[in-house]
């Protein structure tokens, strides 16, 4: 774990990283990232994630298991802090959860209150006008940040970018204004593979992307409304979004206008064929 790091701006920011780099490889910088500004603010949990025009582009690390269903729960809504953060560039500080949250967020804010979270601080992790992510920050009781704890955590995201630029590439290509995060790069050459902080949080968005166009065709709508089909159904079964896009991609799990609104397939015992693959050419 790495020291709590004194000083302001620039030279916490530098300490940081610095604890990052004597505390072992790149690939365990992300957690290593989310527990100390944990620590270092006394909140309850802390999240980065990946972010991308459309929302959530997925997790990259968190500190525990609260910052996870947070982050997860901010995924399968498409509604949070997070998005607002990622939208505006500024950072969102939300002191009472319950006086300020069912106004912004309705269907995130009854989650995260039935979590035992009372306050929200996300910030913004830009590189010159474009945002690549963000670092949540939940706390179980209300109140402010102090000025200390306000700047402690602006340095943690700024270090926080650095580090998703380090493990994405050395020139960031994958983040440059207007770019996916899950394309891998341009396009117009062949960029090395995501580590794997990296490519873990872009393959699970993946997933979605694919659901979402298989569902678009389904209800023959356009994705985006898909992907809120999508979003709605797993919240309402209080399943992971991923666990239900994964289930789509796989055709255990298919969307109709039927009253129930989908449908699903049995997987076939344990040796017999499946039946959405067809006859076998040998019968």
């Amino acid at each position: 774990m790495l020291p709590h790091p004194p000083g302001t701006g620039g030279v916490r920011t530098a300490r940081i990283l610095a604890g990052l780099a004597a505390g072992g490889p790149a690939s365990g910088w992300p957690r290593a990232l989310v527990e100390s500004c944990r620590d270092s603010t006394s909140v309850s949990g802390v999240g980065l994630a990946l972010m991308s025009p459309d929302g959530v582009g997925g997790t990259v690390a968190v500190s525990g298991a609260l910052a996870q269903r947070m982050e997860d729960l901010q995924f399968a809504l498409g509604e949070g802090p997070c998005r607002e953060a990622a939208r505006s560039g500024a950072p969102v500080l939300v002191p009472d959860v319950r006086a300020t949250g069912p106004h912004r967020w309705p269907a995130f804010a009854a989650g995260a209150l039935e979590d035992g979270v009372r306050a929200v601080f996300t910030f913004p992790l830009q590189v010159g006008v474009a945002g690549i992510g963000v670092l949540d920050l939940y706390r179980g009781s209300r109140g402010e940040l102090t000025d200390e704890q306000l700047s402690c955590a602006g340095s943690y995201a700024d270090a926080a970018t650095a580090v998703l630029l380090h493990l994405q590439d050395a020139d960031g290509s994958a983040f440059r204004a207007g770019a996916d995060p899950s394309s891998g790069g341009d396009g117009d050459r062949d960029d090395p593979p995501l580590p794997p902080a990296l490519a873990d949080a872009v393959g699970r968005r993946a997933v979605v992307l694919q659901a979402a166009g298989m569902v678009s065709v389904q209800l023959d709508t356009s994705p985006d409304v898909a992907l809120v089909r999508l979003r709605a159904h797993a919240f309402t079964a209080e399943r992971p979004l991923l666990e239900v896009a994964a289930d789509v991609v796989a055709r255990r799990l298919r969307f109709d206008d039927s009253e129930a609104g989908t449908s699903t397939t049995p997987r076939p015992p344990p040796g017999d064929p499946d039946p959405r693959e067809g006859p076998s050419p040998h019968d």
